[in-house]
C-alpha cells in the first residue's frame, strides 16, 4: 500500500511538473515571443519615418576628477533619411575586406568601424545553400549592429568619429595580413589603428596616437559593441539573451534588454545603464543564443570602466556594451597605444575555452550560458563531445552517453528494481493485511511497515531511478538548447537538426499527405515512440488497486508524449532510449529474483479490456 501511495504521489508531482514546465518554458513564451514580434513590427513601422540619428551615447565618460569631459563621446551619423537595406548601407563608404575561413565582410574606412561581418560556416536553415548567419551590419541599415574603437578626451581637437575617413595600407583584413588605418587630425595628433584578425572570430586593434603638437593632451581608449533595435529573442529562462560580461571582482553581469531599460539614467539624455569602474579583467558584450559580440582590453591587467546602455533614439532602442580605459597622457612630441580585442562569431565551446586560456580572458566561457547547474551541464557538453568525436554523430552521442550512465547508475538502479521485485512478491501479504485491518488504517500501516523491515523492503526505492534521472534530463535539455554544436546536428533519418523538434507531424501521416501539419501540434515519429516506451515501461508493474491511480498511469504516456511532442528531437530520443534500457534493466532483475513479469499479461488484459468495450459499443 505504501508503495502504491508514493508511486501515485511520484506520478502526479511528475505530471505537474512537465505540465508546469511545458506552460512556462514553451507556451508562455511563445504567446510574449508573439507579443514582441507585433510590438516589433510597429516599432519598425515607426522607425522608418525617422532619421538613424545620433550613434550610442554609452561611451564611459571620464570624470572632471580625472580631468576629462563631463559629456559621453557623441559621434555622429550624417543624416541620410531614413533606414536602407543593407546592400546599399554597405556602399556609402569605402570598405577593406574581411576575409578569413570563419568571416567574411568589411570594415568601413567611414568611421574604421567592424560593421559588416557573416558567419561563413553557419546559415539560417539546415540547407548549407540557405543564406549565412550575418551578425554585423552598417548603420543607417535596418538593423545597425556594429564595433567600434576610438579615443575620448578633452583639449585635444577634433578626434576620429564615426564621420571620419581613414586611409588604409591594404584592401584585404586576413590572417597574418593586418591593416594599418591612418587619421591626421589636423591639429597636432596623428593616429593609427592596426586591425588584425585569426582564423576564427577574434579580432586585435591596436590604437596608436602621436602628438605632434606643442602641448600635453590627456586622452581615454575606448571600444564597444552597439546594436540598434531590440533583436527578436527566444524567450526562455534557461536561456540569457542580451547584456553580458564578467566585470573582474564584480563577477558575472547579465542584463537582459528589459532589465537594462528599468536601470537609472546614465550619461547623455534618454539613456540609462549601468558602470563599474575600476575593473580588472574580463570583457563586456551582447549576446544571443548562439552567437555574440564582446570587447576586451588587450592587457587583462589593466583597469577599465565597463558599462552598458540604453539609449532612446526616437522611437528605436540603441543597446550597448563599452569598455574605457584609464587616462593617457601624451606629452608633445610623445607616443602611446591601447590594444583591445573584439569577438564577433559562434560561441563554440573548445573556441571560447581556448581564448580564455590563451589569451587570458577571464572566465570568457561564461559567454556560454551554462546555468546554475553548470557542474552537471558542462560534463554533460564534455561527454557528448567526446563520444561525437569518435562516432561523428551527436544523436549517437545521446545514445552512448545515457547507456555510460546507466552503468554509472547501475548499483543504484538495481538497489531500487530489487526492492521493487520483492514488492512485488510479498503483494499477498499486503492484501492479506490490508483485508485483516481494513477498518484500522493505524495497524494496516504498523503490519505493513513490520513487513517491509522483515523483508528489508524500502518503499521508496522505486523513486531513486526517476530522482536520478531529473538532473540528467534538465543537463541534456540545457546543452541541447544552448550549445551551438547541437545546433542543425543530424541524426539518421528524418532528424537533421537534433536541437529542432520532430518534423514530422501524425496530422499529415508524417508527410504522406499533400498538406503541411500545424504549427501548434508537434507530434513526430520520435515523440509516439518515446510514448510507447513509456507505456511498455509504465505495464512492467502490476496495475494499481486504486482507479485514480490506474487512471494517472495510463494517462501518464499520452501527457508525456505531447508535451515532449514540441522539445529537441534529441531529449525525445534520450527519453525514448532511457525507457527502452530501464524496461530492459528491470525485465533482467525481476527474472533473476524470480518475480513475475506483469509485462505480458498487462499487455493482454489492456489490449482485451478495449476490445471488450469497443465491442459493447458496437453492440449498442
Amino acid at each position: 500500500m505504501g508503495n502504491d501511495k508514493t508511486n501515485m504521489f511520484v506520478a502526479i508531482g511528475l505530471s505537474l511538473l512537465v505540465l508546469l514546465g511545458w506552460q512556462y518554458f514553451v507556451a508562455g513564451p511563445r504567446v510574449e515571443q508573439q507579443r514582441l514580434i507585433e510590438a516589433q513590427n510597429k516599432a519598425a513601422q515607426q522607425q522608418q519615418q525617422q532619421p538613424p540619428g545620433v550613434t550610442p551615447d554609452g561611451v564611459p565618460s571620464p570624470s572632471p576628477k580625472e580631468g576629462g569631459p563631463a559629456a559621453p563621446v557623441p559621434g555622429t551619423v550624417p543624416g541620410q533619411g531614413g533606414p536602407v537595406s543593407r546592400e546599399a548601407a554597405l556602399t556609402r563608404s569605402p570598405r577593406i575586406r574581411i576575409e578569413t575561413p570563419a568571416l567574411s565582410g568589411s570594415i568601413a574606412l567611414k568611421g574604421g568601424r567592424v560593421d559588416d561581418v557573416s558567419l561563413k560556416n553557419y546559415h539560417e536553415t539546415v540547407d548549407p545553400k540557405s543564406p549565412e548567419i550575418v551578425l554585423f551590419s552598417p548603420a543607417g541599415s535596418e538593423t545597425p549592429y556594429y564595433a567600434e574603437f576610438g579615443w575620448v578626451g578633452a583639449n585635444a581637437g577634433p578626434l576620429p568619429g564615426s564621420d571620419t575617413l581613414w586611409t588604409s595600407d591594404g584592401k584585404t583584413l586576413s590572417p597574418g595580413m593586418p591593416v594599418t588605418l591612418t587619421w591626421d587630425n589636423g591639429a597636432g595628433l596623428v593616429f593609427k589603428r592596426i586591425i588584425a584578425v585569426d582564423d576564427k572570430y577574434m579580432f586585435t586593434v591596436r590604437e596608436e596616437v602621436e602628438n605632434k603638437g606643442s602641448g600635453a593632451v590627456t586622452l581615454y581608449p575606448y571600444s564597444l559593441v552597439s546594436r540598434w533595435g531590440k533583436p527578436h529573442t527566444q524567450g526562455y529562462y534557461v536561456l540569457h539573451e542580451g547584456m553580458i560580461g564578467y566585470l573582474g571582482n564584480d563577477g558575472l553581469q547579465e542584463f537582459t534588454y528589459d532589465k537594462l531599460a528599468k536601470e537609472g539614467a546614465y550619461g547623455g539624455a534618454n539613456t540609462k545603464g549601468k558602470a563599474w569602474n575600476g575593473v580588472t579583467g574580463g570583457f563586456v558584450g551582447i549576446t544571443d543564443k548562439y552567437w555574440a559580440a564582446a570587447v576586451m582590453p588587450g592587457d587583462q591587467d589593466v583597469p577599465y570602466t565597463g558599462a552598458f546602455t540604453d539609449r532612446t533614439d526616437g522611437a528605436t532602442n540603441v543597446y550597448q556594451a563599452s569598455v574605457r580605459g584609464d587616462a593617457v597622457n601624451l606629452a608633445a612630441g610623445a607616443s602611446a597605444t591601447a590594444t583591445q580585442r573584439l569577438f564577433a562569431g559562434a560561441k563554440e565551446v573548445n573556441l571560447i575555452n581556448n581564448y580564455e586560456k590563451d589569451l587570458g580572458i577571464k572566465h570568457f566561457d561564461l559567454m556560454i550560458d551554462w546555468g546554475w547547474f553548470f557542474f552537471i551541464t558542462k560534463p554533460m557538453f564534455r561527454a557528448l563531445d567526446f563520444f561525437f568525436h569518435l562516432f561523428g554523430n551527436f544523436g549517437v552521442s545521446i545514445l552512448v552517453v545515457t547507456f555510460c550512465l546507466k552503468l554509472l547508475f547501475l548499483p543504484i538502479a538495481n538497489r531500487s528494481y530489487v526492492s521493487m521485485a520483492k514488492m512485488k512478491a510479498v503483494q499477498p501479504e499486503m492484501a492479506a493485511i490490508r483485508e485483516r485491518y481494513k477498518d484500522d488504517r493505524m495497524k494496516q500501516q504498523q503490519a505493513t511497515m513490520e513487513l517491509y523491515k522483515k523483508e528489508k523492503i524500502n518503499p521508496v526505492a522505486g523513486c531513486w531511478p526517476v530522482l536520478i534521472q531529473i538532473p540528467v534530463f534538465f543537463a541534456l535539455y540545457k546543452v541541447l538548447f544552448i550549445t551551438i554544436e547541437m545546433r542543425h546536428a543530424p541524426f539518421f533519418g528524418w532528424i537533421h537538426d537534433l536541437a529542432a523538434p520532430d518534423p514530422t507531424s501524425i496530422v499529415n501521416l508524417f508527410g504522406l499527405l499533400p498538406f503541411p501539419a500545424p504549427d501548434f501540434v508537434h507530434l513526430g515519429v520520435w515523440p509516439l515512440i518515446m510514448g510507447v516506451t513509456m507505456f511498455v515501461q509504465m505495464k512492467m508493474n502490476p496495475a494499481p488497486p486504486d482507479p485514480v491511480q490506474a487512471q494517472i498511469f495510463t494517462f501518464m504516456p499520452i501527457v508525456f508524449t505531447f508535451m515532449l511532442g514540441s522539445f529537441p528531437a534529441g531529449l525525445v530520443i534520450y527519453w525514448a532510449w532511457n525507457n527502452t534500457l530501464s524496461v530492459t534493466q528491470q525485465y533482467v532483475i525481476m527474472r533473476r529474483n524470480g518475480v513475475k513479469v506483469e509485462l505480458w499479461d498487462n499487455l493482454r488484459s489492456t489490449f482485451r479490456r478495449g476490445g471488450t468495450k469497443a465491442a459493447a459499443t458496437t453492440k449498442g
